[in-house]
């Protein structure tokens, strides 16, 4: 099974082989409220680790959505155009936003584990 990193910007990312998948949070869908529009990148757009990639938005603000790696985004999910509250619904799992083929999978190392992301958030308050 493939481990879940997470970034301090609340995005996660579960890689299979060379390739990420990438979503917002729970966390950061709660903190946003209702989505109500999602714009991803173009596939083939390289993006850098922590660059912007995609903007998300809901009822109360947009927000960007950084890359948690660097890497070409192989796949967009298409489903959140038509779809946004999916991120909502499921941002885990259906609500994904892109895949990217990793440029350097070292990159992963410098994100959190699914226990130190908990911590992480707990600490938010």
């Amino acid at each position: 099974m493939s481990e879940t990193k997470y970034t301090q910007e609340h995005e996660w990312i579960r890689v299979e082989g060379d390739v990420g998948t990438v979503g917002i949070t729970d966390y950061a869908q709660g903190q946003l409220g209702d989505v109500v529009y999602v714009e991803l990148p173009a596939v083939g757009k390289a993006v850098k680790q922590g660059g912007d990639m995609a903007v998300v938005e809901s009822v109360k603000a947009a927000s960007e959505v950084y890359a948690p790696v660097s890497g070409e985004v192989v796949a967009v999910n298409d489903e959140l155009t038509g779809a946004p509250e999916t991120v909502n619904a499921d941002a885990g799992g259906k609500g994904w936003f892109v895949k990217i083929k990793l440029g350097d999978k070292a990159q992963l190392d410098a994100l959190m584990d699914e226990a130190a992301y908990k911590k992480f958030v707990a600490d938010l308050g």
